[in-house]
């Protein structure tokens, strides 16, 4: 989403704008392509892998892990009726590239290029109702290595984690705190990261390493930090709430260490076959757990109606297939496969706006001229099609009990709280919305808030021709923190709730700090 009405930039805010301007998957399939490409730097120069392989060799199962899980991803889909998702074929590829030792042979290309088409195989066989339950490059190699180690065939296949290493860890901690901060999911990445790495390091130092080899160990040759920034932290395979996601963590983190820390126990020693495939575990176990806390399936939804309800911003209404469980500011991510789709991609997550309990999903979208591929796509969708959306989830939702509420909502940013105001939960709460929008007479569910009989601090330039009761103007080109204090007198007993474009949301964030009882906020980028 984004809006006229932002506050001055801060650094925050201008990250995340830029960040925005790609669809996740292009962040992550640049930030594994220059990975890759260093790789192969340090191999040809003997920095990297020395005495194991060559960067031609390298470089041939790159291209074999890559092709097969493109070209196995769109043999797989046709028949199904399904589009291939190529980009995220890519993205399987060079993660495979990462997880697997560089072949030497050809019955090594064969292995690695078995490993690529499980992993596509895995996004259609391991799945419900279209959404993914394990993340697919862990599956593959979990699959072909048991294959392999079962037909008895020893350990060649087994997965190396080669990127863990010295030369490597400055570039991949970068590139992992890249999709983390991307992703919302820096609490997540960062907790794994250190339980796992801490709890490995208590392993070697039992087993008599020093402390400090035990620390280099942990965290320079095992590979914790890349788990946890390009595997752990995809978004279809975890549950939908934060708390939630910090668990799953936690489980993640204690698979993939125990192995290292067991033997402070005194337990038996796990299998050859757990000790290799941990990391893989670690990752297949955390998104079985995710599937079972979250929507447990693909959403299907057939598109009702269409509605313009200001301005250059829609409502799209559709009817579930299946009831969507989702909470009050929760979102929902549509995909809208379409032709010369740009840049941006065929997904896009939008807050849901209708209040829990309802028959129909509704969300809504600003459409400037020009705009994304997707929303042109998705605005011109017929009545009565078909769309999926791949994801439900957020933690932006109101808190118990009857603390009195502060929110704060830029343009089309006051979507979820017209899910919240309208849902039984909000029903005789103490609320102020601050509402700032571009043109005084031209409000965004205008009349769906007057019904909630919530006071509301409209913040546009000029002065409006008429405002309903309850509400009140204030004459300013955007909203900022200094206003809100102003304008809501009793903030500091207030919980603050601000959504809006990153901008806006990173300014008033620090702002109200320490003005309000508590800050919580929801940015949209990338639209």
């Amino acid at each position: 989403m984004t809006t006229t009405t932002t506050a001055p930039s801060a650094v925050t805010g201008r990250v995340d704008a830029a960040l925005g301007r790609l669809p996740m998957y292009r962040v992550v399939t640049l930030l594994l392509g220059l990975l890759a490409a260093y790789a192969l730097l340090l191999i040809g120069i003997d920095r990297l892998l020395v005495g194991f392989t060559t960067v031609g060799d390298s470089a041939l199962t790159l291209v074999v892990a890559v092709a097969a899980a493109v070209l196995s991803n769109a043999a797989i889909a046709w028949p199904l009726g399904v589009r291939p998702h190529t980009e995220s074929s890519v993205i399987t590829g060079l993660l495979l590239w990462f997880l697997l030792l560089p072949a030497v042979d050809v019955e090594g290309l064969v292995w690695v290029a078995a490993t690529a088409v499980a992993a596509s195989a895995s996004k259609y066989v391991i799945a419900v109702r279209g959404r993914h339950v394990v993340n697919p490059a862990a599956a593959g190699v979990v699959i072909v290595f048991t294959v392999h180690h079962l037909a008895g065939r020893g350990v060649g296949i087994a997965n190396g984690w080669w990127i863990a290493n010295e030369a490597m860890v400055v570039p991949v901690a970068v590139a992992a705190l890249v999709v983390l901060w991307r992703t919302r999911k820096v609490a997540l990445g960062v907790l794994f990261a250190l339980l796992g790495s801490g709890l490995v390091v208590l392993g070697q130092v039992n087993i008599g390493s020093t402390f400090s080899d035990a620390l280099t160990f942990a965290f320079v040759s095992s590979p914790a930090i890349f788990l946890a920034g390009f595997m752990l932290s995809e978004p279809l395979t975890l549950p939908p709430r934060r708390a939630q996601q910090l668990g799953v963590a936690v489980l993640a983190a204690v698979v993939y260490a125990w192995p290292s820390f067991q033997s402070i126990f005194i337990l038996d020693p796990p299998t050859y076959w757990f000790y290799t495939l941990k990391s893989e575990l670690a990752l297949v176990l955390s998104g079985a757990v995710g599937f079972w806390l979250g929507q447990r399936g693909g959403v299907r939804l057939h598109l009702t109606g269409r509605r313009r309800v200001a301005g250059d911003v829609w409502e799209l209404t559709f009817a579930p297939r299946r009831p969507v469980r989702f909470a009050p500011g929760q979102y929902l991510e549509l995909a809208a496969p379409h032709r010369g789709a740009d840049r941006r991609g065929v997904r896009r997550a939008f807050s849901i706006v209708s209040p829990a309990g309802a028959d129909e999903v509704a969300v809504a979208l600003r459409v400037p001229e020009p705009c994304s591929s997707f929303k042109s796509a998705l605005l011109a969708t017929e009545v009565g099609s078909h769309l999926t959306a791949t994801a439900v989830g957020g933690d932006f939702v109101l808190p118990r009990g009857d603390r009195p509420l502060l929110l704060v909502a830029g343009g089309i940013g006051v979507t979820p709280f017209l899910s919240q105001l309208r849902s039984p939960g909000a029903a005789g709460r103490d609320v102020v919305l601050v509402y700032g929008v571009p043109d005084a007479d031209d409000v965004a569910y205008r009349e769906e808030l007057v019904a909630t009989g919530v006071p509301v601090v409209l913040v546009a330039p000029g002065a409006p021709s008429d405002l309903p009761p309850g509400w009140r103007h204030v004459d300013a080109p955007y909203v900022s923190a200094d206003l809100v204090a102003d304008a809501v007198p009793d903030v500091g007993g207030r919980a603050a709730y601000v959504s809006g474009p990153p901008a806006m949301v990173a300014a008033l964030r620090g702002g109200l700090r320490g003005r309000a009882a508590k800050v919580r906020t929801d940015a949209f980028a990338g639209y």
